[in-house]
């Protein structure tokens, strides 16, 4: 799902593959706040940062992307060392622009709207995200450093 170059040097590799139902989501992002636990990410970080992230994440993958199509796919690669999280989210959607998607669910219009504050949560909670473009679909990579 990504180049060598992307990823933390030496870590545990989680990898998941899911019909796209939002049931499965909790499950995932559990396994990936253990390993951050495990690799001493700040308790902040376990708290708000992962979960929220993540869960986002895997619902716009769900929902947006595949559209709750059961018969696609999310698949979800995490990596998890001393200094990083990287998360990869893939779905077999049509795709997005990542800056044309973005919506501030700050202003005073969007403030009720029920929808659009997914990626404006993964932007604020991690340190980098980025949409990669793949064959077949989506896929959305963030990255969070470690605490020290």
């Amino acid at each position: 799902m990504t180049s060598p170059q992307e990823l933390p040097p030496q870590g545990r590799t989680l990898e998941f593959e899911i019909p796209s139902d939002v049931r499965f989501i909790e499950r995932i992002v559990d396994a990936v706040r253990a390993e951050c636990r495990s690799h001493r990410f700040d308790e902040r970080h376990l708290a708000l940062n992962v979960p929220v992230a993540l869960t986002e994440a895997l619902s716009n993958a769900i929902l947006r992307g595949n559209e709750r199509d059961r018969a696609k796919l999310v698949r979800v690669r995490a990596v998890v060392d001393e200094i990083r999280l990287v998360i990869e989210v893939a779905d077999e959607g049509s795709g997005f622009d990542l800056e044309t998607s973005l919506r501030d669910p700050t202003t005073p219009e969007r403030l009720m709207a029920e929808d659009g504050r997914g990626l404006f949560l993964m932007l604020r909670l991690m340190d980098r995200v980025e949409r990669v473009p793949v064959p077949g679909g989506s896929l959305v990579r963030m990255v969070l450093h470690r605490a020290s």
